[in-house]
């Protein structure tokens, strides 16, 4: 059994809630809690909150962190239609503790045996390493959904810099530096991963109130941003913590660059025997999505 903790951003883009279902429907993992960032994080909290509901998980925490990014120097994006659909404007649910307390003491007190699965910018984890140094050597490992290198087959095609490292680039040099043991799964691979809307007919035919919910965030997020599908980056990150031969790696160092242009967190990676992070730059996209229907679907 894998314990870990994820670390989220949930909001409109549906692959936050679809790596929550399936950590849910996944009996190889033991969920500790679920750690929110970035934006609204009181709402975004009773999104998760709510997703867990509808699966019959409430017993998992969810727990507030970091609004801002770590120098308060970046902008925050929301369209505007987080949790539209199933998150009641009436909902006032209140969260004990703080995300980063809540790292801090989950990894502390069970050294070696609590994984990270960071798939939101990695504010939350660079405050927990700021305030506690010693997290670094109790972690077990970081599953990060995060950056691109250009070392899959179709770099040609990737922006230069990912989301979730361009919100806070200085949280994720942080991070990266850190000497923690990283599986890094970046634009290189998660691209390839398209849910159209005929794998979405396939969560809504599985007629739960979880599937419901589930394949109307995807078609409101495929609505919004006028495709016929989307990348499954998040629930990549999670279902390696499940299998990892889903991807083939290298090893290598990364460092993120930032400043306070465009190009802010870039992710420069070179191949090293040495290095800390595990680079995937491949992926079975089938093996993948038989995965993820199978257990959602």
């Amino acid at each position: 059994m894998e314990r870990i903790i994820i670390d989220t951003d949930i909001g409109s883009d549906p692959d936050d809630a679809l790596a929550i279902a399936l950590a849910m429907k996944s009996p190889e993992i033991i969920v500790e809690g679920i750690t929110i960032v970035n934006g609204d994080v009181e709402h975004k909290a009773r999104m998760a909150h709510k997703l867990l509901s509808l699966g019959g998980r409430s017993d998992i925490k969810v727990i507030p962190g970091i609004s801002n990014s770590l120098l308060k120097n970046r902008t925050l994006y929301a369209n505007g239609q987080e949790g539209e659909g199933f998150v009641s404007p009436d909902d006032h649910t209140l969260f004990d503790g703080h995300a980063v307390d809540f790292i801090i003491e989950q990894v502390m007190n069970n050294p070696g045996e609590i994984s990270l699965v960071a798939i939101g910018p990695l504010t939350n984890i660079a405050a927990a390493m700021i305030r506690e140094p010693k997290i670094v050597n109790a972690l077990k490992r970081i599953y990060l959904m995060g950056g691109v290198t250009g070392t899959g087959d179709h770099h040609s095609d990737l922006p230069p810099v990912e989301y979730n490292i361009k919100c806070d680039p200085e949280a994720a040099s942080l991070v990266f530096s850190s000497g923690i043991s990283i599986l890094m799964v970046g634009l290189d691979v998660t691209m390839k991963l398209m849910l159209t809307e005929e794998k979405v007919n396939q969560i809504k035919n599985k007629n739960t109130p979880l599937n419901k919910v589930l394949a109307g965030i995807v078609e409101r997020w495929l609505s919004f941003i006028g495709e016929k599908a989307t990348p499954m980056h998040d629930p990549l990150a999670l279902a390696l913590v499940i299998d990892p031969s889903l991807v083939k790696t290298q090893r290598m160092n990364v460092v993120v660059e930032y400043s306070h242009d465009r190009s802010s967190g870039e992710t420069v990676a070179a191949l090293a025997q040495d290095g800390h992070v595990e680079v995937a730059c491949h992926v079975n996209e089938k093996q993948f999505f038989e995965m993820l229907l199978n257990r959602l679907a």
